[in-house]
């Protein structure tokens, strides 16, 4: 039996490894439009010295590196853009990226949240090892992490690094002596780099990574962005334990088939699991 966009291989290679590269997510035209939307943002970014913006939890939606200034702006950071861009909207909901995830999830898929992540040149936006699940963590662990890369993600501009196998081994603590760090401690943190392998790839490739994978990444000491647009998706029968790090209004919609064994009311209301009857 062969899924729709993926191949068995790729399909058992994700399932295997955790974390899977494929070129052309989306349309050339669609990745032209967010890159060009994105510039306007950088743009616009540079007549604030603050981070600035609101999302529905009050919050700024876009962040900047601290090195930011009117003459070289550092957009390191967008909350939600698809609350506010039809083409990120179109991108998460409705590209060929939705459709691999759908490969991996099976028929009944639902949106998390998402955000830009970029690293422009001279940034010096760092990402220590950690994994998502435990920022996200749900009922089951059908949750993959959708990366599309905006930029050619080369090795010197602060690609993702992953360890393979890792999202079948142990969730690991966030907390070290009683503070809360978001990050492994430094001697899983050195293990997984001795191993790790880099997420390289042409402009409009994905990185579909499952949620429990050791990740982390350096920073961009190129000359050229490092844009990620994330989008984060899971089974729809897969109920957040928590509530979400970046909520947003279309938290909980089903993108891909139907919802299955959960309520929803309205697209600001966390989807519940039915109670039973008897």
């Amino acid at each position: 039996m062969k899924t729709k966009e993926l191949t068995l291989e790729q399909y058992d290679r994700f399932w295997r490894q955790g974390y899977l590269v494929v070129e052309n997510a989306v349309t050339s035209e669609l990745l032209d439009a967010m890159k060009q939307t994105f510039e306007g943002w950088v743009n616009e970014s540079a007549e604030h010295d603050q981070p600035y913006g609101q999302t529905i939890n009050n919050h700024p939606r876009f962040d900047l590196e601290p090195s930011h200034r009117s003459d070289k702006p550092a957009l390191r950071r967008v909350n939600a853009p698809i609350e506010i861009s039809q083409v990120f909207y179109e991108a998460m909901s409705a590209s060929r990226m939705t459709d691999l995830v759908m490969d991996l999830l099976g028929p009944n898929v639902k949106f998390h949240h998402s955000k830009i992540n970029s690293k422009l040149p001279g940034g010096d936006t760092v990402v220590k090892w950690h994994q998502d699940f435990t920022f996200t963590p749900h009922t089951n662990e059908d949750v993959v992490t959708a990366l599309l890369m905006m930029d050619k993600v080369s090795e010197e501009n602060g690609p993702l690094e992953v360890l393979p196998g890792s999202h079948l081994g142990p969730l690991h603590s966030l907390w070290h002596n009683g503070v809360f760090t978001g990050a492994v401690d430094d001697g899983i943190a050195n293990k997984a780099a001795s191993s790790s392998e880099l997420c390289l790839g042409p402009p409009g490739a994905v990185c579909l990574m499952h949620s429990r994978l050791l990740h982390a990444s350096k920073a961009n000491k190129s000359v050229n962005p490092r844009t990620l647009f994330i989008s984060v998706y899971s089974a729809a029968d897969a109920i957040p334990c928590s509530p979400n790090p970046m909520p947003n209004k279309y938290e909980g919609i089903i993108v891909r088939g139907k919802a299955t064994n959960c309520v929803r009311t309205t697209s600001y209301e966390m989807e519940l699991p039915q109670l039973p009857t008897t």
